[in-house]
């Protein structure tokens, strides 16, 4: 299923999450060179993905929203 980007936090290890329209949580770590996502790790690159829709599993496998933290 599709979600959009609502908003970002970062977990309890420091790496950045989308928090999605759906209610889930997504990794959007930089982790070169098996993810190359420059753009989180500033607010403006961060900002600018706010709508981005990506594909969320969770929703796929029906799992309930996570919780916020």
């Amino acid at each position: 299923m599709i979600a959009k980007i609502s908003d970002f936090k970062k977990d309890e290890l420091n790496d950045w999450v989308a928090v999605l329209d759906c209610g889930h949580h997504q990794h959007v770590r930089h982790n070169p060179p098996w993810t190359d996502r420059p753009w989180v790790e500033s607010e403006a690159g961060r900002m600018k993905k706010i709508g981005l829709e990506l594909d969320c599993k969770k929703c796929d496998r029906q799992e309930p929203p996570d919780v916020a933290a």
